[in-house]
């Protein structure tokens, strides 16, 4: 009941915010569905996400079952993002290892030479899903949250130990050491909190409504996905 009450604040607060996009605007319900698009400036969006205290209980990282291969192409979600985001692409081999290569890692303004150098961070960490309403979700939403690729704000390929620093703290622990993404990826948390229907704690919202008086007020478009 807490998370339905916390989707139904959510969904109903967007909805009076945004500027629905046509397939929004053909929603089935006043609740939309996965799959509806919401167009909304950043600002709004952190305003109709819902506030509630973090629970860890019963956590495991294990909840989340990640890298899979969804497509069946031999390469799993990780591989997936590291080729889609490579400066200098790699070369794939077998079993879809990947070799050379180069990327830049945005949280701290870094070149990386070859994919053994870089993690793929979920922006939203599994923890931090599980805190703010994922606890009570199916195991195939879980595995969906923790593959994400249809929103590739979602999943970002960073330094390891950018990666490392940040583990599960949310935006008012940490923040990425490169100032110059940090607009960014105040933007995509949010985005991905909304894509998800997740909710903030306090803290949370002070540090992201600080952050965003020195960022764009730019329209965002979020495709719901549940």
């Amino acid at each position: 009941m807490r998370t339905f009450a916390r989707t139904t604040a959510l969904l109903t607060a967007i909805a009076a915010l945004a500027i629905p996009t046509a397939t929004a605007q053909a929603a089935s319900g006043p609740l939309g569905s996965p799959g509806d698009v919401i167009t909304t400036p950043l600002h709004y969006a952190l305003k109709a996400l819902p506030t509630a205290d973090e629970d860890r209980t019963g956590y495991e990282r294990t909840s989340f079952k990640h890298w899979t291969d969804a497509d069946k192409d031999g390469c799993n979600t990780r591989a997936e993002v590291l080729k889609a985001e490579a400066f200098m692409a790699p070369e794939q081999g077998p079993k879809c290892k990947l070799t050379g290569g180069r990327w830049y890692s945005e949280y701290d303004d870094q070149y990386i030479d070859g994919a053994s150098g870089l993690d793929v961070d979920h922006r939203v960490p599994l923890a931090e899903a599980w805190d703010s309403g994922a606890s009570s979700w199916t195991a195939a939403e879980r595995q969906a949250y923790a593959n994400d690729l249809g929103d590739d704000r979602a999943l970002i390929a960073v330094s390891a130990k950018s990666n490392r620093s940040k583990a599960d703290q949310d935006p008012s622990t940490w923040m990425p050491p490169a100032v110059s993404d940090h607009c960014d990826y105040l933007r995509d948390w949010i985005v991905v909190k909304v894509r998800w229907q997740l909710a903030i704690d306090p803290a949370e919202r002070a540090a992201l409504s600080e952050g965003l008086t020195h960022c764009p007020n730019a329209p965002v478009h979020v495709t719901l996905a549940r």
